[in-house]
């Protein structure tokens, strides 16, 4: 029985350290994306880290209401508008955080991107 128990303890740690290293490879997803994208900005580190947080909780949501991903490779062009639509609601919840329509398309080109070459699933699903 204490075996089970240090299983779960194993599990539930390893999950925490998925979800931190999900957050930290979406917070340099994002700071790559805001660095190339005109008309993006992201004012300090906190605020960073905050977008991060939101749009994996955003992601999440998505993903949990709707069964879709935020994603602009592989899901074709609803992940990609997804994607873009994600990054540019973030605003209207972080401060600090400011992105136009046009740059939450070009952004989502350059997320997929960035997102598409660093290992591994940075989704929270």
């Amino acid at each position: 029985m204490s075996e089970a128990r240090g299983n779960n303890a194993k599990t539930g740690t390893s999950t925490v350290w998925q979800i931190v290293g999900r957050l930290i490879t979406a917070a340099i997803v994002l700071a790559v994306t805001a660095f190339f994208t005109p008309g993006f900005s992201i004012n300090n580190f906190a605020t960073l880290i905050i977008a991060a947080v939101v749009l994996s909780i955003i992601d999440y949501l998505i993903v949990k209401f709707t069964g879709l991903h935020a994603s602009p490779f592989g899901k074709g062009f609803v992940g990609f508008a997804l994607a873009a639509i994600t990054l540019y609601v973030t605003q209207f919840f972080v401060a600090g955080y400011s992105i136009s329509w046009m740059a939450a398309i070009i952004g989502a080109l350059i997320y997929g991107v960035v997102d598409y070459f660093l290992p591994g699933n940075q989704s929270m699903s």
